[in-house]
C-alpha cells in the first residue's frame, strides 16, 4: 500500500533521492507555475511518472496538512537493518537514537537537522515511539529520503551492538553533570541518545551509556522541546570536527 506525501519539497527530494517508487503526483490546478513546481514536473517527465492536474476539490481530504497544491502517491520508507549498517566501515560518523519520541513534527524536524549535519542514520524503536508517517515526511522537507532509519525491536540490544562495534554511546540527561560541549566527539564514532519530550531517556539507557551530558541553561527553565535539543548537541560536534580541520 503506497503512502501519500504532501508538499513541494518533500516530493521534489522524493524524485530526487530516487529510493523510492513513486506511482503518481496530483497537482492542484489552482497551483501556480514556480521554480521547484517545473523542476517536479520535469523530473517526473524524465523518470516516466505520472503527474495529473486536478481540481482544488480533490486536496479537501487533506485540508489539516499544508500540501501546497500537490502530494505523491508513493512506497514507504524503507528502513535499514543495524547489522547492515554496521557492516560498514565507520570513521567520526554519527548516529542520533531516539527514545519515546511522541511528536511527529519533532522527529520531522530531527531528521531535517541530521541530514543538514552530516548525521549517518538515525535509530528509532518500533514500539512507544512515533513512526514514518506523512507529518514526519512534510515536517522533514524530504530530508527522510537523504539518510537511513533504522528501526529496531530493543534500544537496549542496539546499544550493546553499537558498543560491541566500537561506537560511543552519549545520553542526554538535565540533570548531568558534564556539558555537551565538554565531550571530544572528534576521532570516535558515537551515538547520542535523545529522550522523550517528558520522560526524558529511560533509566536502562542511561546505565548503558559511556557519558550522560546536558545542555546548559541561564535561567531555571527547561524550555528546549527534543528536536532543538538534538540540533544543539549535533552542531556543537559538527562545530568541533570544521574546527579541527
Amino acid at each position: 500500500m503506497d503512502d501519500i506525501i504532501f508538499g513541494k519539497n518533500s516530493v521534489l527530494e522524493a524524485l530526487i533521492a530516487g529510493n523510492r517508487e513513486i506511482n503518481k503526483i496530483l497537482i492542484s490546478k489552482n497551483s501556480r507555475p514556480d521554480i521547484k513546481l517545473n523542476k517536479i514536473k520535469d523530473l517526473a517527465r524524465e523518470k516516466g511518472i505520472i503527474f495529473q492536474f486536478v481540481a482544488k476539490e480533490k486536496f479537501s481530504q487533506y485540508a489539516e496538512f499544508n500540501h501546497q497544491g500537490i502530494i505523491a502517491h508513493i512506497s514507504p520508507i524503507k528502513y535499514m537493518d543495524l547489522d547492515e549498517f554496521l557492516e560498514k566501515r565507520h570513521v567520526n560518523e554519527s548516529l542520533i537514537i531516539l527514545d519515546g519520541i511522541e511528536d511527529s513534527h519533532n522527529l520531522g524536524a530531527i531528521i531535517r537537522t541530521a541530514v543538514c549535519a552530516g548525521v549517518s542514520g538515525i535509530i528509532i524503536p518500533s514500539r512507544r515511539n512515533v513512526q514514518i508517517n506523512s507529518i514526519v515526511e512534510k515536517t522533514s522537507a524530504g530530508a527522510i529520503n537523504h539518510i537511513p532509519i533504522i528501526k529496531v525491536n530493543s534500544l537496549n540490544n542496539a546499544i550493546e551492538k553499537l558498543k560491541n562495534s566500537d561506537w560511543w554511546i552519549i545520553a542526554t540527561d538535565a540533570s548531568a553533570k558534564d556539558n555537551h560541549y565538554d565531550i571530544n566527539y572528534n576521532d570516535m564514532n558515537f551515538a547520542v541518545i535523545m529522550g522523550a519530550e517528558h520522560a526524558g531517556v529511560s533509566k536502562s539507557l542511561l546505565k548503558l551509556s559511556d557519558f550522560i551530558v546536558k545542555i546548559p541553561m541561564m535561567k531555571d527553565f527547561n524550555s528546549l522541546n527534543v528536536s532543538n535539543a538534538t540540533a544543539i548537541i549535533i552542531f556543537e560536534a559538527l562545530r568541533q570536527k570544521l574546527t579541527k580541520r
